[in-house]
């Protein structure tokens, strides 16, 4: 891949794209709207992919790669789904209190495994609603149902009930089990569930919530950047997808004299440092080949390279400087990082594919590596993931468009109930002050 003159990269970009869109496209059910977490045969959906399917369609209509009216059928047979769907204390059902089980069957519809109510994926469902709602604004060809039903799912989600009595958010719930005993503590992808939860004109958020969520927080400096700590690379991208955290500030950042943005390009930089540092003398390393992150790996294995003896993961959160750091890299997760460093990832774009193109090989878009992991055969060079996953495939679409065009972003200024949540969080400043919410 040369990424050439700017007319050039914004093709290449938009083929990487719509490589991307594919997933979506082939991993949802047309009866329920429902997303495949990832392309193994047999695989639940995701309602965290599917959220980024719904955000993902608009993307694909401004790009060309989907019909407005492909659009909004696949929009409103999600929608009118989860509208339907078993909302009960019952532990087959969809959900309970307007959250959603993290995995439901790909058929059914129903709760899938022992799987966790699951605030965060909802959250992550609800913003991709969101998107929907502001993007068909027409008066005609159901696009008045999709804002009708979007309002009614947000509306019945029971923010205030996932706080368990407690000063924070819980992670989630299970039936017979009640609340999970842990809960979000240090800086994560919460800031977009907070917004949403302070947001809501029906059972939202205290805004205390959001104070004790954040006194939580670890600010460190790594390799001369001042920077809230979060490990894995995606957590300085997920909510910033919706979010344009360009120039506004809640209380923390005020005092800090940063934002989000920058804290995720400070990220994004730290991310190239250890990538070049390679500390633990990882095969690939480069200071164009990085992205340690969340996601697949080759497996629980011990073995021996080159004399040093390697432990090796599955799927995990991997994360830098403290690790866990097996040697798997994830590209995807360098090209969510756009909006902020292109500077920087654009060349590690390029040096990717063109030293690994066996990362493009199969449906959908990019996939994980691992050139440390010996899998028996030279010619491969290292463990290639075999499937794709929504949570990979989403970003890229969204944040590639984020950078083309702002599209998320300016539609989510519209969203009233983004802009009151933001407000309650305490942020201020840049397009807050210019913003009616």
């Amino acid at each position: 891949m040369d990424i050439g003159t700017s007319q050039q990269t914004d093709e290449k970009l938009e083929a990487l794209q719509r490589n991307a869109f594919a997933y979506f496209l082939k991993g949802a059910n047309p009866h329920n709207g429902l997303i495949a977490d990832n392309t193994r045969e047999d695989a639940h959906s995701s309602i965290a992919a599917t959220g980024l399917g719904l955000a993902a369609y608009v993307v694909g209509v401004e790009r060309g790669f989907i019909t407005r009216g492909d659009a909004i059928e696949r929009t409103l047979t999600t929608l009118r789904f989860f509208d339907r769907s078993a909302q009960s204390e019952d532990p087959n059902a969809t959900g309970y209190q307007g959250f959603y089980y993290h995995f439901l069957d790909m058929k059914s519809g129903r709760r899938a495994w022992d799987c966790e109510l699951s605030v965060i994926d909802t959250a992550l469902l609800i913003a991709g609603a969101l998107a929907s709602m502001i993007y068909f604004e027409g008066d005609r060809d159901g696009e008045p149902e999709i804002r009708r039903l979007v309002a009614a799912l947000y509306e019945r989600i029971n923010w205030a009930w996932a706080m368990n009595d407690g000063p924070t958010v819980s992670m989630g719930w299970k039936p017979r089990c009640g609340f999970l005993r842990y809960g979000w503590e240090g800086y994560s992808e919460a800031s977009l569930l907070y917004v949403l939860g302070l947001g809501s004109p029906t059972h939202p958020l205290p805004p205390g919530s959001y104070a004790a969520w954040t006194s939580t927080y670890q600010w460190e400096n790594l390799y001369g950047y001042d920077v809230l700590f979060a490990a894995p690379l995606f957590i300085h991208q997920l909510s910033h997808v919706w979010i344009d955290f360009r120039g506004i500030q809640d209380a923390f950042m005020r005092e800090k004299r940063s934002d989000y943005f920058e804290n995720s390009r400070r990220a994004t930089y730290i991310q190239q440092h250890y990538a070049i540092r390679n500390p633990k003398r990882l095969k690939g390393y480069h200071k164009h080949c990085w992205g340690i992150t969340s996601g697949d790996g080759p497996g629980f294995a011990q073995q021996c390279v080159e004399g040093v003896e390697r432990h090796f993961f599955g799927y995990g959160a991997r994360g830098i400087p403290y690790g866990p750091d097996d040697g798997t890299l994830a590209p995807w997760a360098a090209i969510a990082s756009l909006p902020f460093a292109p500077e920087v990832v654009l060349p590690s774009v390029q040096h990717v594919l063109d030293t690994y193109p066996e990362i493009t090989n199969g449906s959908g878009g990019l996939s994980s590596f691992n050139p440390t992991f010996s899998v028996g055969d030279d010619a491969t060079r290292g463990w290639v993931c075999d499937a794709r996953y929504g949570l990979d495939q989403g970003p890229v679409v969204l944040m590639i468009e984020n950078y083309r065009s702002g599209l998320l972003w300016r539609l989510m200024r519209r969203c009233r109930v983004m802009v009151a949540g933001l407000r309650r969080a305490g942020f201020r400043n840049g397009w807050l002050n210019s913003t009616e919410g």
